[in-house]
């Protein structure tokens, strides 16, 4: 019977925990593999100190899916407009600034895994996790998955 319900089979510790909210709050889902999402909280900064992958090639990958939702939310938007018009609203959407706001919003921060003790400008680390986290759930659910997502938890609020 645990088997079917495998996030009560595992104990989690308080940093999984966290992530697990954090990410059911902000994103209205429930990851699966957890590991992708430790990683797209793992800056850099970190990442080399404990020998662990950063969050860089899952936001690389957010990006890109970002720009997908995006761009397909636009075209039924404004059926009727010109790709410049489509691509300077895009590229406010999902612009460095916008996304850091939103992660400023969604108190990214109090999960990202980053050195401390470096002159890090936050507003910047916390944009490039919100893109990792959406890449992270792509891998983990699929693009139906993370366009629901976007639509009903990131785009509706922010």
């Amino acid at each position: 019977m645990l088997a079917l319900f495998p996030f009560f089979s595992k104990k989690h510790n308080d940093e999984d925990a966290a992530i697990i909210r954090f990410v059911e709050k902000s994103f209205g889902y429930r990851p699966k593999n957890l590991e992708l999402f430790h990683r797209a909280l793992t800056h850099k900064s970190i990442a080399h100190n404990n020998d662990e992958l950063s969050n860089e090639r899952l936001e690389f990958l957010g990006d890109a899916i970002l720009d997908a939702v995006i761009a397909e939310l636009l075209l039924r938007l404004y059926p009727n407009e010109d790709e410049g018009y489509l691509t300077k609203i895009k590229s406010q959407l999902v612009s460095r600034r916008t996304l850091s706001l939103i992660g400023e919003e969604m108190e990214i921060g109090q999960v990202l895994r980053y050195n401390r003790g470096r002159s890090i400008k936050m507003a910047t680390i916390e944009g490039n996790a919100v893109e990792a986290l959406v890449g992270a759930m792509y891998l983990d659910a699929g693009y139906i998955q993370v366009k629901k997502s976007l639509n009903d938890h990131i785009l509706r609020k922010y």
